[in-house]
């Protein structure tokens, strides 16, 4: 048994007495403790909560999962959905999350962070402050636990807990995600909801089955929608785990990498300006240079090369690195663009590899791709190729719209899982050069109005059924389910369909 099950210094005290550093202070007895540790400790005995003392809390069997077992069994009240915070008289939320050990051993937030309902049967609330996401997330306790999937839930292990604020300077880009989410419910459109619109809350979806997700909107035309939260999305919190949390540990988990630097250095500079339109109004004010100008304006040697966009759009915005603090606390990904004079984009626009074993075996709604399209927001700064130079027409965030997402896209993921599982076809030819081409029947992009599948790396690699062997396959391709190689594929946007995105956007 746990010492701290017979210390009386230990025993839970009466939580509604405590402030907000009293209970940080009481919570830090769970770092080091596994789940199964804290029900023997009996910080909450049967002689305190009988109901409590048989309950199963593995995630399979109780919907609150390790969260509810902390409530109740350490914290000593019954979990509930409450709109005020767990800790009332302290306005303090209590929240349990996870994190994740890379295989480079630095940390990672496992999910996003649920603060409290969306609602949709009645009118949402205008102000920000006088919101229950306020009133949850003014003041966050922290519980984190590593995930590992190796060992039984009840034995995972909590490492850190944690009082979290948000800073002035994130508060500012919450209020604007707030007030940007509930103008779209407001309009009678939560259906285009998706977590790639906001910077740091996000709207995500809850309820387990399509006959559970799906309401009717408060507002007209009274449409359904999915059901959602408010969140703090996941990419935040992995900022708030390695800037708020993990500092005040004592610890060398942690990899060193490139720290990211802050597009807003001073609240004051946004003014009256949202983020989104800050970042954008900054990069307008070069618009008209060219890319050499743009060079030595920062004194930097020009190279001539498209890979120089990126290193330039960081600078424009003050960056000096290839990291903006905002943009991976939102999950946004800068892209550079070519736009020739008629309007037209040469180059498609690639996402993240796959592997084919992922999509044969996954389903849409668990696969990377979807993930991917509704939590990412892509920044586009773009260049126009004028008289044989390339000149910056200026920038524009966008999401992919719910309606693209899941509707050609989805098409194009299962064309692609369908073609996977049936046999890809591969059909060498040989080019007049003495060069052996490898055609294939994947989506191409005449196939679908928004994306396509090609290779993700110009080093072609394959294992035919005939055993011919192309390129480095071990370092290039991956093994088809037929037991062929190819090289490593991605989804890509289609050019076209990025053009029209630019032209919308007045690009």
């Amino acid at each position: 048994m746990d010492s701290r099950a017979t210390n009386p210094d230990y025993l839970v005290r009466n939580v509604d007495e405590m402030d907000a550093d009293e209970l940080e202070a009481y919570s830090k007895q769970l770092e080091g403790m596994t789940f199964r540790e804290v029900l023997e400790a009996g910080f909450v005995g049967e002689e305190e909560a009988p109901a409590l003392s048989s309950r199963d809390y593995s995630p399979k069997e109780y919907k609150g999962g390790v969260g509810t077992l902390i409530e109740e069994r350490f914290f000593g009240y019954r979990a509930n959905s409450d709109d005020r915070p767990d800790f009332p008289n302290a306005g303090v939320e209590l929240k349990t999350t996870c994190f994740d050990v890379k295989k480079n051993g630095d940390y990672s937030a496992g999910e996003r962070v649920s603060i409290t309902m969306i609602p949709f049967n009645r009118e949402v609330e205008p102000d920000f402050y006088r919101s229950h996401v306020w009133s949850k997330a003014e003041k966050t306790l922290l519980v984190y636990y590593q995930r590992d999937r190796s060992v039984d839930t009840y034995d995972q292990r909590i490492w850190f807990t944690r009082l979290f604020t948000p800073s002035d300077i994130d508060l500012k880009i919450i209020v604007d995600d707030y007030e940007k989410i509930c103008s779209i419910i407001e309009e009678g459109k939560a259906e285009e909801l998706s977590e790639s619109l906001t910077s740091y809350l996000g709207a995500a979806t809850k309820g387990s089955t399509e006959a559970t997700m799906w309401v009717e909107q408060f507002y007209p035309p009274h449409t359904k929608a999915k059901r959602r939260a408010f969140c703090f999305k996941r990419q935040y919190m992995d900022y708030v785990l390695h800037n708020h949390v993990m500092p005040a540990q004592d610890t060398d988990a942690s990899v060193e990498s490139e720290p990211a630097e802050p597009i807003i250095k001073d609240i004051e500079v946004l003014g009256d300006k949202t983020f989104e339109e800050f970042v954008v109004s900054v990069i307008g004010r070069y618009a008209g240079k060219t890319d050499r100008e743009l060079c030595e304006i920062f004194d930097i040697d020009y190279s001539g090369n498209k890979a120089q966009w990126t290193q330039l759009s960081y600078l424009m915005l003050g960056v000096r690195g290839a990291h903006a603090e905002e943009f991976e606390k939102a999950n946004v990904s800068v892209r550079t663009v070519r736009k020739e004079p008629s309007g037209k984009i040469k180059e498609s626009l690639s996402l993240a590899t796959f592997t084919f074993e992922d999509i044969a075996t996954q389903n849409w709604d668990e696969s990377a791709l979807l993930e991917y399209l509704e939590q990412t927001r892509f920044f586009f700064v773009v260049f126009e190729k004028c008289r044989g130079v390339a000149v910056l027409k200026g920038a524009t965030f966008w999401s992919m719209p719910v309606s693209d997402v899941l509707g050609s896209a989805r098409d194009c993921w299962e064309c692609t899982k369908r073609t996977i599982r049936q046999g890809v076809e591969l059909t060498p030819r040989r080019r007049k050069d003495g060069k052996v081409i490898v055609y294939n029947n994947l989506p191409k992009r005449a196939d679908n109005a928004v994306a396509h599948v090609r290779p993700h790396t110009g080093l072609a690699a394959y294992r035919l059924a005939d055993g011919t062997e192309i390129g480095d396959v071990a370092r290039h391709a991956h093994e088809l389910p037929d037991g062929q190689w190819m090289t490593k594929q991605s989804f890509w946007l289609n050019s076209h369909y990025v053009a029209n995105i630019l032209r919308g956007a007045g690009l």
